[in-house]
């Protein structure tokens, strides 16, 4: 648990600094080819001009490579998937250059990140969304936790108050009224019934820590790209709208043609048949009100 706690406190730091980006784990393609975005680089239709998309581990990067570059290479783009090992480099590399398009945040997050890190991003298009789960190797229903419980749950602030809303949901904890629900630490706990002990880690490290906590709360990227299966999660976060993913890139390319082709693309129904495939993990995601239309 140290160790989950050292991490924790790690990319606490990373966020706090605003550090520039560094070596990545399990990156799929090369860093090289990565530049800065223009209507003019990124035309598509038979350029061989390249879209790096950045994501972070998880079922996120297979949505991109089943749903979305078959379809962006039809007109004509190379597309490279950059995989990054946690949650902060993705935009600092979009923020940067290194990429073009990131998809592993939801709006929250993305906005929080941003103003902390003077990084002009902006959300192009929500997209179906793996919610958090409550897993645990000890109990299989809540009611069974005893009391003084451990949880570990995720260190960023986006992340860490939608945990809190999660708990809420589920009848462990009320929060204090008139509080910022996004920004919610554990301050802000009112009642806490179980005294449940709090551990915060992390995210990408979550799933390390069922070995030794009661429950954990982890997001569901995390937690498939770990071997859980959401449907083995005690129980399901219900998400709002604005705590589903989203593609985001920088501001300045909103207008881009890559960018309409993207979103394009999410809206097809070529993209609606790869979600909706019984084959494929992701029918089981939380659907954006648009892809409910």
């Amino acid at each position: 648990m140290k160790k989950i706690i050292k991490a924790g406190i790690a990319g606490i730091l990373t966020l706090a600094l605003g550090l520039g980006v560094a070596a990545c784990g399990n990156t799929n393609s090369s860093q090289n080819s990565a530049g800065s975005t223009s209507q003019q680089s990124l035309s598509g239709k038979g350029s061989g001009k390249e879209i790096v998309f950045g994501v972070a581990p998880g079922p996120y990067g297979d949505m991109v490579k089943l749903a979305i570059q078959p379809e962006l290479e039809k007109k004509g783009y190379a597309v490279k998937i950059m995989e990054f090992s946690d949650y902060v480099q993705p935009n600092i590399a979009l923020g940067n250059g290194e990429i073009n398009v990131n998809l592993f945040q939801h709006t929250v997050y993305l906005e929080n990140f941003a103003k902390e890190h003077n990084l002009d991003l902006s959300p192009v298009i929500s997209v179906p969304t793996a919610s958090m789960g409550i897993f645990s190797k000890k109990y299989k229903k809540l009611n069974e936790l005893p009391d003084g419980a451990t949880v570990t749950l995720p260190n960023d602030v986006p992340n860490l108050a939608r945990a809190l809303r999660f708990l809420v949901q589920v009848n462990l904890i009320t929060l204090k009224p008139d509080i910022d629900l996004t920004k919610a630490s554990e301050r802000d706990i009112a009642e806490n019934p179980k005294k449940l002990v709090f551990t915060p880690a992390e995210a990408a490290q979550l799933p390390r820590t069922l070995d030794s906590a009661d429950i954990a709360i982890i997001n569901g990227n995390f937690a498939i790209s770990a071997g859980l299966k959401l449907s083995d999660a005690v129980a399901k976060e219900k998400l709002d709208e604005s705590y589903k993913n989203v593609i985001a890139v920088k501001t300045q390319d909103k207008g881009t043609q890559f960018v309409k082709d993207i979103e394009e693309i999410v809206k097809s129904q070529e993209f609606r048949n790869v979600i909706q495939d019984d084959k494929n993990i992701f029918k089981d995601f939380d659907f954006p009100k648009w892809f409910n239309k």
